[in-house]
Parts: C-alpha cells; structure tokens; sequence
C-alpha cells in the first residue's frame, strides 16, 4: 500500500494538470494557426486583387467600364459593384472583418464554433475560391447589359429561370441573402423584406419593389454565395441573423396552417466551370447544418487548393457573341 500512495498522488497530479491546461485541448493553438495563415492568404488575395491576377476581378472591372458608357445613369451602383474587384469591396472587407472578430473568443459560444469559423475563414480566403464568389457580381452587371456581357461560372438566364423555376426579382437578384450587400429586416406587418446597404439600394430604384423573403426563399434562382458558398462567406452571428428570419416566418405560416420551409432546403441548380475546391464544397447535411432550418453552422473542412489564375484559359470574350 506504501507503494502505491505515490503513483495515486502523481495520477491525480497529472489529472488536475490536464484539466487546467484544458484537458490537452490542443484548438486554442488551431484556431491561432488558421488565423496566422488567414492573414497570410488575405495579405496574398490584396496583392492578386492589386496586381489583377484574380479571373473575375479583372471582368468585373471591364464590366462594369462598359456598362458605364452604355447605360451612364447607373454609373454610381456601377462604381460600386467594381470596388469588389477592389480590396475595398465588400467582400474583402467582410473577410478581414471576421478574421479580427475570430480573435475575440467571446464572439463564440463555444470554442468549437471559434475554431469552425477560423476553419471556413481560412478557406473563403482562398483566391480561387474568392474568384469563384466574384462571379455573383459579375453576373449581375452581364443580367444588366440585357445580355451583351456574358455570365461567368454559370448557365444563362433564361435556362437557370427554367431549370429551377424562379422568378425573375430583378436586377442585383444574385447578390439578396449574401450579407455583405444587404440583410433581411421586417416591416410593421412582420413581413421580412430585403434591405440594401448604400449605394446597392439602387437596384430597388430599378425594380420599383421590394423582395419579400417569403416569395424570394420559394422562387429564388441560383447564384454562388447561396448555392455554394454560404458555409465558408457567412460569419455564426450572420448565420444566425439567417436562421431567426426563417425561424420568424416560419413561425407565421404554421400559425395559417401553411408549411414552409428555408430557401437553401432545396439547392438550385445553375452552377457551371467553378473551381475544384468549390466542386468540393459539402452539402448541407454532410457539413452538420440542417437543410430544412439552416440553423447549423459548421466548417467545411475542406482540403486546401491551389489557384490556377484561369485569366488566359477561358473560351469566350468579354462581349457575348451573337
């Protein structure tokens, strides 16, 4: 018994030293590297931007140069939608934002959504990744020429409307639900509607009404941050801003007796010529988020991947031929 009385007290010593280094919970170093390495990728992705090295950066800058000397009165919304090509576009800012927000543990409920978040960070920060998101803007000013600009990454118009049946909510549709443009409020009835940040508050001056989020989660059509990308370009607090106006609605059509059910339950297809590493994006029930609440947030955990710049590969010009 003398013998073993001190194998006892190095057990427990052992035991209370592990417990107070977190029980060798090694995420706290994880979620330090991601970030490290984030900021490395985002200080790369600047200089890509700068050095216009980024595929739909490039395009998005032409566009919109040509669709301001067909159509000068969209000039400022244009200008705008070109600040995307930009480190100051909404979308780099969004990044950067998040990686500082992801060094505050108390932004997190748990340090498992720390570390999923410092995870997808990682990820979006991939420049062709980010390539493939920009094809949302570019797409939308080509929907703007009225088709003299091709769209990038997906299918046209017409046959992305028919192959998922949408309806058609206007200029600037592709960018609704994506929370760097704009976020989901409710008016006085409790009805959520689409509200846009600054300058992008011109696409509702075109269409002349508003996009309910009831009609728009049932007949929305595709774009990449919805279809795609909404795991990796989405913070928790977004998400959960997502999951709350579903949740609302939801609530209201079960008390008419009607069901509803989240506009990313049913994925829409339109899709075309991504990146392998958007290819490789999860579905949602493979990534831990429900489909039918999208009230999860989880990492893709994908592989890393390199960027191609593809600024030479593609087969088509900026104008579409007729």
């Amino acid at each position: 018994m003398a013998g073993m009385l001190p194998r006892i007290l190095t057990v427990l010593l052992c035991s209370v030293s592990l417990l107070l280094s977190g029980c060798g919970d090694d995420r706290p170093e994880q979620i330090l590297k991601y970030q490290q390495l984030t900021q490395q990728r985002l200080d790369t992705l600047g200089k890509m931007l700068d050095e216009g090295q980024v595929r739909n950066a490039n395009l998005l800058r032409q566009y919109t140069q040509l669709l301001r000397q067909q159509k000068p009165e969209l000039a400022p919304l244009l200008e705008e939608l070109a600040k995307d090509a930009t480190r100051s576009g909404p979308m780099y800012g969004s990044l950067q934002r998040r990686l500082e927000e992801s060094r505050n543990a108390a932004n997190f409920v748990d340090v498992a959504q720390q570390l999923s978040e410092a995870e997808n960070l990682y990820q979006a920060a991939d420049p062709s990744l980010y390539n493939d998101i920009l094809s949302d803007p570019v797409n939308v000013v080509a929907d703007m020429s009225g088709g003299s600009l091709s769209r990038v990454n997906a299918i046209s118009r017409e046959a992305a409307a028919l192959a998922n049946g949408a309806e058609d909510f206007g200029p600037g549709s592709q960018l609704v639900g994506n929370p760097a443009y704009g976020n989901w409020q409710t008016n006085s009835s409790g009805t959520s509607f689409w509200a846009w940040y600054g300058m992008y508050s011109m696409f509702s001056n075109i269409f002349h009404r508003p996009i309910y989020y009831d009609r728009w989660s049932d007949r929305r059509g595709y774009s990449y941050y919805n279809d795609v990308g909404r795991y990796r370009y989405t913070s928790p607090k977004q998400a959960s801003a997502q999951t709350q106006t579903y949740e609302r609605t939801k609530k209201q059509f079960n008390a008419q007796g009607k069901n509803f059910d989240s506009p990313y339950a049913k994925p829409r297809s339109g899709a075309s010529s991504l990146s392998r590493a958007s290819s490789s994006v999860p579905k949602a029930s493979s990534t831990g988020m429900s489909s039918k609440s999208g009230s999860g947030f989880r990492s893709n955990y994908a592989k890393d991947s390199s960027f191609r710049n593809s600024s030479n590969r593609t087969t088509r010009g900026v104008r579409r031929g007729k």
